[in-house]
């Protein structure tokens, strides 16, 4: 089964153009697979069949897996035996007929906007390093841009003189983003005096590097927004899209059009994008419920 998973993989990056991180996702989804498989001596090609699917979901449910993780299999199984049906592997899909659990929508985790400024303080701009994580910070704020459009953005990307980044969002989609004037200074100052002090090369592209003047991998940008979170004293559970979700919510608070936000967070459905209502409206009931005398 292993060379078809490649194959697959390969024809995912290759034709499909899928982010790394969604080919490691599938990936490790259709590896988990694979050993359910093989430790009940069945082959991919001779035993496949609904039941054996719902089987292995099974599995994964008694396992206490999440909801949103068995989904998530589904998905990588489906899109899957999809290829091999079109490759001609299997003359009929096994896992056509099944649908994926509802999941239940959570409301991303946001900080309020003097957390998010106390955040965005911690950065020493002093060294290379605090040059590089002030400018990423108020960058990731100022646009809203996934972590890994971030680390992906080259020194090409960026137009300080017109205030605006070129991004390639899920799909290689390209999307202009505009950046406010704090984020331009911040970026600026870490072209002018950080980034030529960490870079090994004047070859690199990339525009955020690391200590050994690579890119800046997204497990580097965990570690560094975990600690200033910790420096800021900041409690609630922050991860790499913290910003994101802030970024969208302080928008809808503050008046900004639901269009415009799907626009610049890259979203293809607005659906996705409607989420960010939800935690706005929570945030007007909780402040009615606290200052009305009759709530």
């Amino acid at each position: 089964m292993e060379s078809y998973v490649n194959q697959f993989i390969n024809y995912l990056e290759v034709e499909r153009g899928l982010a790394q991180n969604t080919l490691e996702s599938y990936g490790r989804d259709l590896h988990q697979f694979e050993i359910y498989l093989q430790n009940g001596n069945m082959e991919i090609l001779k035993d496949s069949n609904r039941g054996m699917i719902m089987s292995y979901l099974s599995s994964l449910q008694l396992k206490g897996r999440a909801v949103s993780t068995i989904s998530r299999n589904l998905a990588a199984i489906k899109s899957f035996y999809q290829y091999l049906v079109r490759e001609r592997y299997l003359e009929s899909d096994p896992a056509a007929s099944l649908e994926s659990p509802k999941l239940e929508k959570k409301l991303p985790k946001v900080l309020s906007i003097s957390e998010v400024e106390e955040l965005l303080k911690q950065p020493s701009g002093l060294l290379p390093t605090g040059q590089r994580d002030k400018a990423m910070l108020e960058l990731l704020y100022a646009t809203g841009i996934r972590v890994s459009e971030l680390i992906s953005l080259n020194i090409s990307d960026v137009n300080v003189e017109m205030g605006y980044i070129k991004c390639y969002g899920k799909g290689a989609k390209e999307r202009i983003v505009p950046l406010g004037s704090i984020a331009v200074k911040c970026v600026q100052e870490y072209l002018n005096k950080g980034r030529s002090k960490l870079i090994r090369t004047y070859e690199e592209a990339a525009l955020f590097v690391n200590h050994h003047g690579n890119r800046l991998t997204r497990q580097g940008f965990w570690k560094i927004i975990k600690k200033y979170a910790h420096e800021a004293d900041i409690n609630k559970e922050i991860t790499p899209h913290t910003l994101r979700h802030s970024f969208a919510t302080h928008l809808l608070e503050n008046g900004a059009d639901l269009r415009s936000v799907q626009e610049m967070l890259g979203h293809a459905d607005i659906s996705t994008t409607q989420i960010y209502t939800q935690v706005t409206n929570n945030r007007l009931k909780a402040v009615y419920d606290k200052a009305h005398p009759r709530a």
